[in-house]
């Protein structure tokens, strides 16, 4: 058995070694168009419910990770310079290159082979295998060559975003709102490392217009940005890798699977970086692909068929609570006018999923304050 995939990104690094390590008499060709030292923003986020779901299905993959990931107990959100506190909302992280560094030398020692600086141009070039995996993100060359079999669709988000680094070492996973003159803007920022944060910033998009940002070259960008977050920066500059001002696209395939070509991560649907799944997602669908060949044999049609038949409705679930947190976002000008515990309030209620009763039994410190700031 051959299987040639696409991405060398968390979905394709694990789901590489997850099946090499079961089937090591298989072989796994990775073909990534970038360098092994290459990676683009800065950090990447995991919820406990993530985590949780990587002790449970990979003990020994997550206890090799867990050493290396930054992680606090609560989220803060940060309105008119008023800090709340949400506790029982923990989350984790680590930098991107760490992440994929670590498991590329997982998947080197498990005998993957990983051809960097390999760009696949059509899908001719890869097709000796008996399974090909698409895991080779949102501009997926494999999905774009099966454009009408997979039946993607796409709605582009207005808001506009850049994703930068910074020094500034913060306590735990926040959300800045600071506004001037000119409208809103909200920071999405984390430590990743103990010397580097992640520091995301979003607005929308006429505010993006109405500062001149359109217009700006990035050392212009990050120094507007710099200004609007001074409080929160404390002197430190932001650091750009890239950091191009974007649209978040809201992708979905109607097929996940054409023949004996499949898609994983965010080649087959992505998750607005909001809620912090897009590598969840990415390490989930690795996880199940493997399981389904678990249970399946190297029977490649009955594998794909039992891992979309597993994996669809779950994949959905997170799908809906990750778009409407997104839409949150979409309403960031009329969210400015909330008080800080409004706005916190409305923002963990977002999905519309969270009721109080659920509220109190994950946060009930930020109820009890709640409650009282209510009367």
């Amino acid at each position: 058995m051959r299987i040639n995939i696409v991405g060398a990104g968390p979905a394709g690094l694990l789901f590489a070694l997850l099946i090499k390590r079961r089937y090591p008499a298989w072989r796994v060709c990775l073909f990534e168009q970038n360098p092994p030292d290459a990676t683009f923003g800065f950090g990447v986020v995991f919820s406990l419910n993530a985590l949780a779901f990587l002790e449970r299905d990979v003990p020994d993959f997550y206890a090799l990770l867990m050493p290396r990931l930054e992680s606090w107990p609560m989220q803060r959100i940060v309105h008119r310079s008023e800090r709340v506190e949400i506790d029982g909302n923990g989350f984790s992280a680590i930098g991107r290159l760490e992440l994929n560094q670590f498991l590329q030398s997982l998947c080197v020692a498990a005998g993957v082979e990983i051809g960097y600086r390999r760009a696949i141009t059509a899908l001719e070039e890869i097709d000796d295998c008996d399974l090909l995996v698409g895991a080779d993100g949102a501009n997926s060359i494999v999905r774009r060559s099966l454009e009408p079999e997979f039946a993607p669709q796409i709605d582009w988000l207005t808001n506009r975003f850049a994703w930068y680094g910074t020094r500034q070492i913060f306590e735990c996973l926040s959300l800045t709102f600071r506004g001037n003159s000119e409208g809103p803007f909200v920071a999405h920022h984390y430590r990743h490392s103990a010397t580097m944060s992640t520091f995301v910033v979003e607005c929308d998009d006429l505010t993006w217009r109405r500062t001149g940002l359109d217009k700006m070259n990035d050392d212009e960008s990050r120094a507007y940005c710099e200004g609007v977050f001074a409080p929160d920066l404390a002197g430190h500059p932001l650091i750009s890798n890239k950091s191009i001002w974007r649209q978040f696209p809201l992708l979905a395939c109607r097929r996940w699977s054409v023949g004996k070509v499949i898609l994983i991560g965010d080649a087959l649907r992505t998750a607005h970086f909001s809620i912090g799944s897009g590598t969840r997602l990415a390490f989930e669908d690795a996880i199940a692909l493997d399981r389904a060949f678990a249970d399946a044999g190297p029977d490649v049609m009955p594998a794909l068929e039992l891992f979309q038949r597993e994996r669809r409705p779950i994949v959905e679930k997170i799908i809906a609570a990750a778009n409407a947190s997104s839409y949150w976002y979409e309403r960031l000008a009329e969210k400015m006018h909330l008080g800080p515990w409004q706005l916190a309030y409305d923002y963990m209620t977002r999905s519309g999923r969270m009721t109080d009763e659920r509220l109190r039994e994950l946060s009930p410190r930020f109820m009890a304050e709640w409650k009282k700031i209510q009367k």
